[in-house]
């Protein structure tokens, strides 16, 4: 049996100040930290997604933005190889990469007004 491993400190009012990760196959032998983290399940009897979404106190905003444009590619990724929708795949990314560059943008435009 293969096993995934998550532990997450919180603060007094249960804000997470640090992940930890590790499985059975990771090479690496110590839990590996991280500043955030989703995890979705599929509940077909329900039809619909359990999700866990938790960062901590120090992820960045421009962090938090490369980690939701890697992840929306890596979806669009995971989509493509389970249904070979090219057309679609391609829409998924065009958005992800729209996102990125309105938040360049607005990342520019908050910089120059401080």
């Amino acid at each position: 049996m293969k096993q995934i491993i998550i532990d997450v400190q919180t603060d007094e009012t249960k804000v997470p100040e640090a992940i930890w990760w590790n499985a059975t196959d990771n090479p690496a032998d110590d839990a590996q930290k991280a500043k955030a983290m989703m995890l979705a399940f599929w509940d077909g009897a329900e039809k619909s997604a359990l999700r866990i979404d938790l960062w901590t106190k120090d992820m960045m905003v421009d962090e938090m933005a490369d980690f939701f444009f890697q992840t929306m590619m890596t979806m669009a990724d995971t989509y493509g190889r389970a249904t070979q929708h090219h057309d679609l795949v391609t829409d998924m990314k065009k958005s992800a990469h729209d996102f990125y560059e309105k938040f360049r943008e607005k990342q520019l435009k908050e910089n120059k007004a401080g």
